[in-house]
């Protein structure tokens, strides 16, 4: 529940397994974040200007661009590369994936809810302390 004058933190997940998608989208809602869900990467950074997030959970492997690619687009604009991205596939490793792209975080599939909340909390709160 937000409190007057408390602003909703959002979060963009892409990932294109509708289940998973749905999953977190409707996990995150009701621990009060403001959600958009992408089933693809190439629309990530055009709605990253416009949707603003505070956080983007990425998985790895997407069909088309991939996640290392969206990461490494997103880390590159000047005006996107301070959101924190947070990393997820059943797949690899967190080493496996800052070998080739710029990730502030990673969480293996399937993971625990509330693990995944913390470090969404975590790379939020770090992002504004840095900002």
């Amino acid at each position: 529940m937000l409190w007057e004058g408390e602003i909703m933190e959002k979060v963009l997940i892409v990932d294109d397994n509708f289940d998973i998608l749905w999953v977190v989208e409707t996990v995150l809602k009701r621990y009060g974040f403001e959600v958009l869900a992408l089933p693809k990467g190439e629309a990530v950074v055009r709605r990253t200007k416009s949707f603003l997030p505070n956080l983007i959970l990425l998985d790895v492997f997407l069909s088309g661009i991939d996640g290392i690619e969206v990461c490494n687009k997103i880390k590159e604009n000047p005006k996107t590369r301070d959101i924190p991205i947070i990393m997820f596939s059943a797949h690899t490793d967190f080493s496996a994936v800052k070998k080739f792209c710029k990730a502030d975080d990673f969480i293996s599939k399937p993971f625990d809810v509330n693990e995944l909340v913390n470090k969404i909390r975590f790379q939020i709160k770090e992002a504004s302390v840095h900002a």
